[in-house]
């Protein structure tokens, strides 16, 4: 895929605040590469399906998750989390419910 084709989504779910997974930014081309390049440079997992970016590229930034995608974020969810305890970053990780050496 070249790069101005790239889709790009990126989600946060915080379940003391959010009803649902919420929509940080999204965007295509530069913009989709800048998303990618900001989550690697902080360790934020990266799941690459074009699909699923596809659809969550057509939800605003700010919205909820729909129901409907419900089924397809847990299992982006899941390939995350095994991929994540496959590297040994499972229990270390924030995003994926582990502690990071700064917290207590």
């Amino acid at each position: 895929m070249s790069k101005s084709k790239k889709k790009a989504a990126a989600l946060k779910y915080d379940p003391e605040q959010d009803v649902a997974p919420v929509v940080l930014a999204s965007g295509y081309g530069p913009i989709a590469e800048q998303i990618i390049d900001i989550a690697e440079q902080h360790g934020i997992p990266v799941y690459r399906d074009d699909s699923t970016s596809s659809m969550l590229c057509m939800l605003e930034v700010g919205a909820n998750i729909p129901q409907e995608l419900y089924q397809v974020i847990a299992s982006v969810y899941h390939q995350i989390l095994l991929a994540a305890s496959k590297s040994g970053q499972g229990e270390t990780h924030p995003l994926l419910g582990g502690k990071t050496r700064h917290e207590s």
